[in-house]
């Protein structure tokens, strides 16, 4: 540890004492004297949520990435979709940019409670539909909805796994260099894979282009195996974030057991509703249903930022599908 003190190699100035012990302090996740804590007391880095949030959103790059190139093969792969070929290839560079960036913001600024709630809403959900998989329903569908609460996770797990770690910015530090390397490489595949797979596959060109013709159908169940690891870590850390506000086992048993029936009964309902209809609109009325019963559980239990992070989950739930519209209509299509 006191490798990466900077007060044990950089020169020892007494004006620049205070700001030496300043950085030092943000870089071991340390929160310093003086600097300004919340209500609750929390003496966590005030900067904590920022990467974390960065972390999130290139998750969800990550997974529409690999998605796209799922969907294109497929498309490839069968002559009556050439149109929606065409749309998927469609190369848009300012948006994907934006989409990361605002997704960072977004899961930044949505507190860990309200994290928590959609993590475990979600959780709950895909159960539900890996249940009723043989009766028709389409796992990339499930995919493209779970964006957002993916983000939630991974940024609700990242936050609590390094919670009173010792020089946890420079692990978060390290984490969002990862996963923004990760997710520009996936965007490169993708782009690669829409302008020259049907080229490369043909005449056995590119390695890349051959592989994913004899593995890519595997792509789901990759993603399956990543997504039931991710949200199983993020499950066990929501848990662990909303039991801190009970002072008694009895007090959680009151809260979790109304929680758990309202959610089932929620799951429940848009299970049925989704059999009676399908398309754009259904998923956007899911979205809704699940941030307004959100809102109204949080309305009795939770606090009033809570109620600003329920609508700020809301935008960022409803811009994660439309920036997928068109991965959403091979889904449906498929």
């Amino acid at each position: 540890l006191k490798m990466f003190s900077l007060g044990s190699w950089l020169p020892a100035l007494p004006r620049l004492a205070w700001g030496w012990a300043l950085l030092d302090a943000l870089l071991q996740g340390e929160i310093p004297h003086g600097w300004p804590r919340d209500s609750s007391g929390d003496t966590s880095d005030p900067l904590l949520p920022f990467p974390t949030g960065l972390v999130g959103a290139c998750a969800i790059s990550v997974l529409c990435s690999l998605l796209k190139v799922y969907l294109y093969i497929q498309c490839v792969n069968n002559p009556e979709r050439q149109a929606e070929k065409e749309a998927i290839a469609a190369q848009r560079p300012l948006l994907e940019p934006l989409h990361v960036l605002v997704l960072t913001g977004v899961l930044a600024l949505v507190g860990s409670r309200v994290a928590a709630f959609v993590v475990l809403e979600f959780s709950l959900r895909a159960v539900s539909t890996a249940l009723s998989l043989g009766k028709g329903t389409h796992s990339s569908q499930l995919y493209l909805q779970c964006q957002y609460s993916l983000g939630c996770g991974v940024s609700c797990g990242l936050s609590f796994l390094l919670e009173g770690a010792p020089h946890r910015s420079w692990n978060l530090a390290l984490a969002a260099g990862l996963a923004g390397l990760l997710a520009l490489h996936a965007r490169r595949l993708a782009r690669h894979i829409c302008a020259l797979y049907e080229l490369h596959s043909r005449a056995r060109y590119c390695g890349v282009c051959i592989l994913l013709l004899a593995a890519g159908h595997g792509i789901p169940r990759l993603l399956r195996n990543a997504l039931a690891l991710t949200f199983a870590v993020a499950d066990l850390a929501a848990v662990e974030l909303i039991n801190r506000d009970f002072l008694s086992t009895g007090e959680a048993v009151r809260f979790w057991t109304p929680l758990t029936i309202c959610y089932t009964l929620l799951v429940v309902y848009m299970q049925e509703e989704s059999r009676q209809s399908t398309g754009r609109g259904l998923v956007f009325r899911t979205v809704v249903v699940r941030m307004g019963g959100l809102f109204i559980l949080l309305l009795t239990v939770g606090r009033w930022t809570d109620i600003l992070h329920v609508f700020m989950s809301l935008l960022g739930e409803l811009w994660c599908l439309l920036c997928s519209g068109v991965l959403l209509k091979s889904c449906w299509r498929q």
